[in-house]
């Protein structure tokens, strides 16, 4: 039985890739059959008014973000394990980037950014406030000449893959929670239900036209729709699954630094893509949204390697590169919102606050967040976003104008609220299907070996 539950998730992929490809092929045979009169355009659709610096510069942005998951949050987080789990850790980010990558062309993009449909009585604007719609599913309607009416410079494809690699880069970071004990199975299954029902929604209410982003709360690259929920999700995946075994008594230190180097600079470089690219056009915001981005990480990697050094007399490479991605994830919401000067203060504050999360508060709560996605995204998520109420200014951006705190507040509450809640009945729905943990055996064997076949122990 248990194998069953096991193979799940991989005939669940199978299957949805075989109701694609029948949907492809009856629409392209009813293509074929006879010309038609071009269809109407979508809720969210605009026709295209091509801006080609703007489509060029999103064209390289897509790829730069990607380059944040594959190779750089793979090498980030599979350099900071035991050697007995690199591979395993490395392997989640792919596994994960795989299955958003579908699960966006079936119907996250739909659910996230589409609008117009009427459901169960409610009329589309009020269902629009919460969520989208399923017009676009498997990208039904999209074509070379439409435009996401948020962005109508933009060849719509370009959006919908630029888009993909937020949702692709969000559930990711969570697997940092919970690296070196969850089944890969569980895995897979966690994320293509985690990215339709916890990411979709909070994307559609910040960026997609809903309720937050018409109540004016700021979120200028993700600090609330990426941070915040990727680091609450894992806080609730960590306590749900309980510690690694021999956590806070065996050694568990990083077992290759200079993985976790390259990887870390990877991120650096793709953030560039994930803050400057945000504006979503070749401009001014853009050009403060890069260079804000690299203020805040180097002042944040300053002032962390500060409190650890006060703390344990010796700057680690680890700390450095840690204090570094607490900058570039506090200064997210805030990064086409703000001036340098905002942007070097959120970063000198982000170095402390985040240590204290990832070092202090784990110590004293006793919770095993093994590679402190909560730690440093979701402290960093909701330092950002409240900052950003500070720190906004209308000389960067006219949308800066009411920015305040309350605001930012009411948007992290229902951020927080949505990603807790749903990711704990995503993990009882995998508890019962495929099971969440590796045997104990396992564990102390390694995932590389026992779940890959892979391990470079023996190499």
């Amino acid at each position: 039985m248990s194998q069953f539950w096991n193979r799940l998730p991989g005939v669940l992929g199978l299957l949805l890739l075989t109701a694609a490809l029948f949907y492809a092929g009856g629409a392209f045979a009813q293509d074929a059959a006879a010309a038609t009169p071009a269809p109407a355009l979508l809720a969210h659709q605009v026709p295209l008014e091509l801006d080609g610096a703007g489509t060029s510069w999103i064209l390289t942005s897509t790829a730069l973000v990607l380059l944040m998951t594959l190779p750089g949050l793979a090498l980030f987080y599979g350099g900071m394990v035991r050697r007995k789990n690199v591979i395993a850790t490395i392997t989640q980010s792919v596994g994960v980037s795989a299955v958003v990558s579908l699960a966006w062309f079936a119907i996250g993009y739909s659910l996230s950014f589409g609008s117009g449909q009427p459901v169960f009585g409610f009329d589309a604007e009020t269902v629009n406030a919460y969520i989208g719609s399923t017009q676009a599913a498997f990208l039904n309607g999209v074509g070379i000449d439409t435009a996401h009416s948020l962005a109508k410079g933009l060849p719509e494809y370009l959006w919908i893959a630029y888009q993909l690699t937020f949702a692709i880069i969000t559930p990711a970071l969570v697997t940092g929670a919970f690296a070196e004990r969850i089944k890969y199975s569980a895995l897979l299954l966690f994320t293509a239900l985690w990215s339709i029902f916890v990411y979709a929604p909070i994307a559609h209410w910040v960026w997609g036209g809903g309720f937050l982003g018409a109540a004016g709360v700021l979120d200028f690259a993700g600090g609330a729709v990426v941070h915040v929920n990727s680091g609450i999700a894992g806080l609730v995946c960590a306590l749900f699954l309980g510690p690694r075994k021999g956590y806070g008594k065996d050694a568990m230190n990083a077992h290759n630094p200079v993985l976790t180097m390259i990887g870390a600079s990877l991120l650096l470089v793709g953030w560039i893509g994930f803050n400057a690219g945000s504006a979503w056009a070749a401009d001014g915001i853009a050009s403060v949204a890069l260079l804000n981005t690299i203020l805040a990480a180097m002042a944040a990697s300053l002032t962390w390697k500060i409190v650890e050094v006060i703390e344990k007399r010796k700057p680690s490479l680890i700390g450095v590169l840690s204090g570094m991605v607490a900058g570039l994830v506090a200064i997210t919401p805030a990064a086409g919102f703000v001036d340098p000067k905002g942007a070097v203060l959120i970063g000198l504050i982000a170095g402390p606050v985040c240590y204290a999360s990832s070092v202090w508060l784990k110590k004293l709560l006793r919770y095993d967040d093994s590679l402190d996605a909560f730690g440093i995204h979701g402290a960093g998520g909701l330092l950002g976003a409240l900052l950003t109420g500070v720190f906004a200014t209308t000389a960067v951006n006219g949308l800066s104008e009411g920015a305040n705190i309350a605001t930012q507040a009411l948007g992290l509450a229902w951020t927080i609220a949505w990603s807790a809640v749903v990711t704990f009945i995503i993990l009882v729905i995998c508890k019962f299907t495929t099971g969440l943990r590796v045997t104990d055996a396992q564990e102390a064997e390694g995932l590389d070996t026992t779940l890959h076949g892979e391990g470079l122990e023996n190499v």
